[in-house]
């Protein structure tokens, strides 16, 4: 099977980033127009999205091998930089999460393109904005298809520039300038663990490459990568590879912002709402769940008991994050506190998987939360897309991030209304719609590794439905602010706005009624386990009905709470908690000051009680002996300079002096 132009699905936005950008870098005079460099870009992720589907339709439709697992291709793959019994390699791996990851970000990207040409119109620094979007889907894209953790360290990396640039856009806002760094420093923080956590995998085992439970194929004369010696890391597996693992996991963790390092995420908001869309949606916030994904036959050989931490770490992030989403007035943070909760949801999917808990075997129905993680990174990607992109369609309308300047925008926007209450749908998991299918299986998973895990991420998913629906009513029922839009009429956006969203809500229910059909009526295609799965082969999702009944139950409840107090014009009973419970709801608002914590312990604690002794040791005893040192030299050079006058008669009187001396104390002896 030839898979040799997938190296295309890398240069193409490579090649779209330094077309647009350097011109623009190098001198302005020669940058491209706004719609030439939108058009450059958007076509080359057209093709992308092109040779990605292409990728995925001749991938999955292949013939599996004798045990019905996928083969792994390996089109490239050379070394880069030999170090020893070490090498680190650069090349393009194809698998089932790869391929399944190749649709999701090209899917959103271009999506996220298209409607850039219209949320961007205008805007000082279009060109710029359309190079660092082709340079953050390039990182993205290079980060699932490395061959080696070194490699998907490097991209990880880029994806973390990325962002910084594009968080930045606006950087003349002190806000968005803020925003971005913090979000650098925060997950640069993380990163570090992470690659501790890279170098002493690499040492104890050998290698610096993934585990494959299919066989590797290598094409156009691609070089065979070392696996893991597996002795090696037999005899580390004791305690040093879930050290590792766990190492890795905090750069993962700080990617998907996970308690307590999501406290970047919500002021990334400060960047372009396409570029929330893109970070939330496809690539920046996901990395961490692929991380784990990719390196799961490594989690579960050597390390199935620390996955526990995944979940603890998940589950408290999913809880915390759904508490601070319901009493958000700005509608991207809502958006953005949703968006780590649904990713610790993924995080506890993985968590959950049994092998080397109660002794269960390796097999796809013990390892169902892997199945569903990865199937709600998919949905997730679509409707939490349309979401974005649909608030950026209200923000351009009404010019204010704020709830109390909507309401009743149903019908000023009638494409959004409906494309935003089927992604809220979605989210709320109602069935035939694709969140429903993903997220059942998920808490369907966390049954069979705890009851009490269960419950709690059914609570959680009870939490996601009402918050997004405080927030479907508070933008397009509950009260008008008749005065602004009476200055401002509200307005549908333009068609290269629309368009994205109502094709990502085509995509979800699409997904979702062949997907709720398929795991009601045991349809093996409809399956998303047919393509990615633990141990690769195909599974066949079968709901389970007590399950499904209970959380659409309770996620129809929820719904219809949000709806009696929120829908009408006033919300009397919204107003009657926050007047009793005003303390609660100013934590929760406030994010229950995880901010004000952060600044407490770095101003008050690290840098007074730290940073200031180790900056008076700098400068006290390490520069003072070095200024010591430099004082004496000096010292020293005056102190005998008098001897090289250039004198001739005074070298006389002292050649004379010394022989008279040296005479006189050989007499002696």
């Amino acid at each position: 099977m030839d898979f040799t132009y997938s190296i295309w699905i890398l240069l193409l936005p490579l090649i779209s980033f330094l077309v647009i950008g350097l011109p623009e870098f190098v001198n302005k005079k020669y940058s491209w127009s706004h719609k030439t460099a939108g058009l450059i870009g958007t076509c080359s992720l057209g093709l992308v999205t092109v040779l990605s589907y292409y990728t995925a339709f001749q991938y999955f439709t292949a013939d599996r091998l004798a045990d019905g697992t996928f083969a792994t291709f390996v089109p490239y793959n050379f070394t880069w930089l030999p170090l020893g019994h070490l090498h680190f390699d650069l090349g393009v791996l194809l698998d089932p999460i790869s391929v399944m990851m190749l649709i999701v970000i090209s899917t959103v990207s271009l999506m996220v393109h298209i409607y850039s040409f219209g949320y961007m119109h205008g805007e000082k620094g279009f060109q710029r904005y359309y190079a660092f979007l082709s340079l953050f889907t390039m990182s993205m894209l290079g980060l699932v298809l490395a061959t080696n953790i070194f490699q998907m360290y490097m991209f990880w990396e880029l994806v973390g520039v990325s962002s910084y640039l594009l968080i930045g856009f606006y950087y003349t806002l002190h806000a968005a300038v803020h925003a971005s760094k913090k979000a650098f420093i925060v997950t640069r923080f993380a990163d570090m663990f992470f690659l501790i956590g890279i170098l002493i995998f690499g040492y104890y085992t050998g290698s610096y490459n993934f585990s494959f439970a299919g066989h590797v194929e290598y094409l156009n004369g691609a070089s065979a990568f070392t696996v893991a010696d597996s002795a090696r890391a037999l005899a580390a597996g004791g305690m040093i590879l879930p050290t590792a693992l766990v190492l890795m996991f905090i750069g993962g963790a700080g990617k998907s912002a996970m308690f307590p390092l999501h406290i970047w995420l919500p002021d990334a908001m400060e960047g372009p709402t396409p570029v929330s869309a893109l970070i939330h949606a496809a690539t920046m916030v996901v990395a961490g769940v692929f991380q784990i994904a990719r390196l799961f036959p490594v989690w579960i050989e050597y390390a199935p008991q620390a996955l526990e931490v995944v979940v603890i770490v998940g589950a408290f992030t999913a809880f915390y994050a759904a508490a601070v989403a319901c009493a958000q007035s700005d509608i991207k943070r809502v958006l953005a506190f949703s968006t780590i909760s649904q990713i610790a949801f993924m995080m506890v999917a993985l968590g959950v998987c049994l092998p080397g808990h109660h002794g269960a075997a390796l097999d796809n129905h013990a390892q169902l939360g892997y199945m569903a993680s990865m199937f709600h990174l998919f949905t997730h990607a679509m409707f939490k897309a349309c979401l974005f992109l649909g608030a950026g369609c209200i923000i351009h309308a009404v010019h204010s991030n704020e709830m109390s300047a909507m309401g009743g925008l149903r019908k000023y926007m009638p494409i959004t209304h409906i494309t935003f209450l089927i992604s809220c749908l979605a989210i709320a998991g109602i069935p035939f719609f694709s969140g429903f299918s993903s997220k059942d299986e998920i808490i369907t998973a966390c049954f069979e590794y705890s009851p009490l895990c269960g419950w709690w991420m059914t609570g959680v998913a009870a939490m996601t439905a009402f918050y997004m629906f405080r927030l479907y009513y508070g933008i397009f029922w509950g009260t008008e602010n008749k005065e602004l839009h009476a200055h401002h009429t509200p307005h549908e956006a333009p068609v290269t706005m629309t368009f994205p969203l109502v094709f990502l809500s085509i995509v979800t229910v699409g997904v979702g009624v062949v997907t709720t059909l398929g795991g009601f009526c045991d349809w093996s295609w409809a399956s998303f386990g047919s393509i990615v799965s633990a141990a690769g082969t195909a599974y066949t999702v079968h709901f389970d009905p007590q399950v499904a009944a209970t959380s659409t139950v309770i996620a129809i409840l929820s719904i219809a709470l949000a709806t009696y107090i929120y829908k009408g014009e006033k919300q009397p009973i919204a107003d009657k908690l926050y007047a009793t419970f005003p303390r609660l709801h100013r934590w929760a608002y406030k994010r229950f000051y995880m901010d004000e914590v952060y600044q407490f312990v770095t101003h008050k604690i690290l840098f007074r009680y730290v940073s200031r002794p180790v900056q008076w040791i700098d400068e006290k005893i390490i520069n003072g002996l070095i200024d010591f040192t430099a004082w004496g030299a000096n010292e020293a050079g005056e102190t005998i300079r008098p001897w090289q006058s250039g004198d001739v008669r005074q070298y006389a009187v002292w050649f004379i002096t010394g022989t008279v001396a040296l005479t006189l104390l050989l007499l002696c002896l």
